[in-house]
Order: C-alpha cells, then sequence, then structure tokens
C-alpha cells in the first residue's frame, strides 16, 4: 500500500511539474509573439535601446580644440620654452647612428619585455615661430568668423578640422604623469629614439598668414630639420611630419617625401599629392576632427530616425567630387531622401548635427579629395555612413573593420536609376542594428581629446606606427650601407591604388 501511496504521489507530482513546464513554455511563446508582433507594428527604421550603446566622453578630458587650446595657452604662457640646438656637423652624424646602435642592441638582448617596450618618440624643441607662435595666432583670431575661403567655409573650422597636429603634440609633451597612453612615451635623447616628432602647424600658417610670409616660413622650417643629424642619418624615413590638410607645407614637401606624412587621405590623381610622394606603406591617414557633437548614449536611444538617407553640403566640388553633383540629382525627390545645400558654418553645422541624428544612412560621396569630415561626423552621430568615393583610404584600416559600420557603394552602382534608395531599403533590420551596434563602439576610435584616451585617435596612431617600425628601420638600414645607384629598386610607391568594387553586402 505504502509503495502504492508513493508512486501515486511521484506521478501527481510530475504531472504538475508537467503543466507548469508547459506553463512556462506558453508564456515564454506569448512573449515572442507579442515582440514580434511590437516589431513589425513600429516605424520601418529601427531604433536601438540605450543599453546597447556603450560608447561616452570622459568627462575628465577635453574635446574642443578651442576649449583645449586655450588652457595649453594659460598653463605655458609663463614659459619659455628652451630650444635645444640639435644641429652638428657631419661627424657627429655618425657619433649619433653610433649611439642608436647601442640602444637597439641593449633593447634587442634586454629581454622579451624590453624588446616590446612601447615606442619612444624625440620630439624636437623648434623655435615658437614654429609652434607657439601659430597656436596664439589662432587663438587670438578665431572668432574673425567672417573669415571665408573660396567656398565659403570659415577658415578657422577648417583648422580645427585638421589640427591633428595640436593633438598628437599636446599630448606628446605633457608631463609623463598626465598621460594615459602607455603605448607611446617621450625620451629626450635621440639616441633613444624611435622616431623623431617635427612639431610645425603647417595648416594654421598656411590659412593665417600671408602667402609669402607662409613660403617664407615653410623653407625656414624645411631648413631647420633638414639641418638636424637624426634628420641627414635617417634621409627623414623616421620622423613624423604632420600635413593633415591637402595644401599644406605643399611648396617643400616635396624635399621631405621620405619622411612619415600624416594626411587625411591620398589623392591619386596628383591635385593634391604629387606620384610617389605617399603611400600607405610610409605615410598614415588620420580622421578629420569631427564637426558635430557626439551622439552619446541617451542622445542615440532618444533619437528617431525617420529619414533614410542624408546628406547636407556643398552640391558641386572639383576634382574626384564631380560625381557628387550627378548623384545628388538622381536623388533628389526620392522619398524618405533628405538632400540639402550647406556649408560648415555654425548653422551649417548644427543643421548636420540634427540632420544626421534623425536618420539611418548618411551618404558620403567623395569630395574635391576622396574623403570628408562628413564621414566621421556621420560615425560620432549614429548615423551609417554610405561611402560611395571608389579611392578612399580610411584611417586605420589595419585596426579597424569598416564593413562592420559602412556601406561600401562603387561609384557605377550609385549612379544608376534608383539603385541606391532600393538597395538601401532592402537592408534588413537586423543588419541596420548591428551596424548602429558597432557605430556606438567605434565612435571613440574618432574623439580627438586632451589628455589623449585609451583608443581614441591618438593612441591607434602609435598602434599603427608600431607596425610600420619594423619597416622603417629595414628602410634606414638598407640606405646606410647600400652603394648608391648599384641596382635599380622598385619602391612601394610602384603599386596600384585601393579601390572600390562592388560587393555584396556584408
Amino acid at each position: 500500500m505504502a509503495g502504492k501511496h508513493f508512486s501515486s504521489a511521484s506521478a501527481a507530482a510530475k504531472s504538475q511539474r508537467s503543466l507548469l513546464f508547459l506553463f512556462g513554455l506558453s508564456i515564454i511563446f506569448l512573449s515572442l509573439i507579442f515582440y514580434l508582433f511590437a516589431s513589425s507594428s513600429s516605424s520601418s527604421f529601427p531604433t536601438l535601446h540605450a543599453t546597447a550603446f556603450p560608447a561616452a566622453q570622459n568627462p575628465n578630458a577635453d574635446y574642443s580644440f578651442v576649449s583645449s587650446l586655450e588652457k595649453f595657452l594659460t598653463n605655458h604662457k609663463s614659459k619659455s620654452p628652451s630650444i635645444r640646438d640639435d644641429t652638428v656637423d657631419e661627424r657627429n652624424v655618425k657619433r649619433l647612428d653610433d649611439l642608436i646602435a647601442e640602444e637597439e642592441e641593449k633593447r634587442l638582448y634586454g629581454g622579451e619585455s624590453s624588446f616590446y617596450s612601447p615606442i619612444r618618440v624625440y620630439v624636437y624643441d623648434m623655435p615658437s615661430k614654429f609652434t607657439y607662435d601659430l597656436l596664439w595666432l589662432f587663438h587670438n583670431t578665431y572668432r574673425e568668423t567672417s573669415n571665408l575661403t573660396s567656398n565659403g567655409s570659415p577658415v578657422h573650422r577648417l583648422i580645427e578640422q585638421h589640427s591633428i597636429d595640436y593633438w598628437l603634440w599636446a599630448d606628446l609633451i605633457a608631463p609623463e604623469s598626465e598621460r594615459l597612453l602607455k603605448n607611446v612615451v617621450r625620451v629626450h635623447k635621440q639616441e633613444e629614439a624611435d622616431l623623431f616628432y617635427i612639431p610645425v602647424f603647417t595648416t594654421i600658417s598656411f590659412f593665417l598668414l600671408e602667402k609669402q610670409q607662409c613660403k617664407a616660413l615653410y623653407r625656414e622650417a624645411l631648413k631647420w630639420v633638414t639641418d638636424q643629424p637624426a634628420w641627414n642619418r635617417s634621409e627623414g624615413r623616421d620622423h613624423i611630419l604632420p600635413v593633415h590638410h591637402p595644401w599644406s607645407f605643399k611648396s617643400v614637401r616635396k624635399f621631405m617625401k621620405k619622411a612619415i606624412w600624416l594626411l587625411p587621405d591620398m589623392d591619386s590623381t596628383g591635385n593634391w599629392y604629387k606620384p610617389g610622394h605617399v603611400y600607405l606603406e610610409k605615410d598614415l591617414i588620420l580622421p578629420y576632427v569631427p564637426n558635430v557633437h557626439l551622439c552619446d548614449s541617451k542622445c542615440l536611444s532618444d533619437s528617431k530616425r525617420t529619414t533614410l538617407l542624408f546628406f547636407r553640403g556643398r552640391l558641386k566640388r572639383n576634382a574626384g567630387g564631380k560625381i557628387r553633383a550627378k548623384l545628388v540629382a538622381e536623388l533628389i525627390g526620392s522619398k524618405d531622401v533628405v538632400i540639402e545645400e550647406g556649408t560648415t558654418g555654425e548653422g551649417g553645422k548644427n543643421a548636420a548635427q540634427i540632420g544626421m541624428r534623425k536618420s539611418i544612412f548618411c551618404l558620403n560621396p567623395a569630395g574635391d579629395t576622396p574623403s570628408s569630415a562628413r564621414l566621421f561626423d556621420a560615425i560620432v552621430s549614429g548615423c551609417i555612413p554610405v561611402i560611395v568615393s571608389d579611392e578612399l583610404e580610411l584611417p586605420f584600416e589595419g585596426i579597424l573593420d569598416y564593413r562592420k559600420i559602412a556601406v561600401f557603394i562603387s561609384s557605377s552602382d550609385a549612379m544608376q536609376p534608383g539603385w541606391l534608395v532600393s538597395y538601401l531599403r532592402n537592408i534588413s533590420p537586423s543588419q541596420i542594428r548591428l551596424k548602429q551596434t558597432s557605430l556606438a563602439k567605434y565612435s571613440r576610435h574618432f574623439l580627438y581629446s586632451h589628455p589623449a584616451q585609451p583608443l581614441g585617435p591618438e593612441d591607434l596612431v602609435w598602434r599603427m606606427m608600431a607596425g610600420k617600425l619594423v619597416n622603417i628601420k629595414l628602410h634606414s638600414r638598407r640606405s646606410q650601407r647600400a652603394v648608391k645607384e648599384s641596382r635599380s629598386i622598385c619602391s612601394c610607391e610602384c603599386r596600384r591604388p585601393n579601390s572600390t568594387s562592388p560587393v555584396p553586402f556584408a
């Protein structure tokens, strides 16, 4: 009897557990149905919740060029930087080479931790007319917004967009106790350096000095740098030259073509850079400073993205940007597409920021060069870039996978009537959400700041430089021991430029 009673009770318990299990499954099934119904009844343009957006600015960092510069100059106002004259005769070039060889041997045989130590950068102490004087010139005149370029853009805003020379230099010369980046250190002896940084503010001088005054300053900077023993030892191969605006330093660049140039792009047409002067193995692409504010997690979760595709900018451009006018003509009038003429003034900045935050996709056609600041404005706005630029080179592409955050379209496809809008409409909501999530994560890589933040653009510069360093040392040593004109060597600039081919959406 006891056995039968236990068996009955066990069966009842099993039956009850089965009912609870079925009830739980029913609740989950109904919840799933409700979710799918809610998703289908909402807007066809998906919006992510705040939890999907982890990126945020560090409240202790300054992301504004003007604000950061104000603090920088205040801190250095009473200081008169001592200028070391490192210019020496040819015999000391050999002496420097011997010292560098000794340091590199110590590093090679000093153990694994020594060999993989941070990049060591020597920052030249150049006369103030190349550095502080130009920063003060910008500081004292930046409110004169009536000073415009020929295409209507405020020159001070253009300087801010290309201010990478300031952000890198300000971080390198800051006290080590205040710096957050651990993959690069400043050294004060040339023999300890892997690389040499040339702190010339080429963009400020180009826009704010008279033409002849600017050219004279460039010539003086050229002579000062090329007189240095470290330059003569390597012919400049281990020297970093910031020439981020394509017009800057143009009159003397050919004499420094072996240096590592910090560029916004590599224009293969020859309009901005001469063939053989720039190539990826030698130089580094850096992002523009965004013209709009970061759309943080609250902004991203609150954004109602009701526009399919957005573009605001100059509708007619020169050189590689001629396709822009044709593309715009094709898109104007399309449903859920907003195309606006605009410039980079304060009003234009606000309009662009509002438009990008309301849009799923942001059109990024080539400008006068294959790139434009609009790409980085879109990224920090959470708007998926639609890149129509067949020869665009992207910043830090050895580290970042842009396929996760952007849509690449060949010019030939984009120009087909109705093709682009139809293509974008057929991208699934799940694919859009994945790209939006990646955009939120990637935005930190394009926000310059002081102090420079880990994984910010300044940090990625040195991570990319680390990949170039062995090759730089290789070519420097080969040039020192090889008999000149002994044989014909094809250098990296012989290679074909990058191009965008039509590929399926991934």
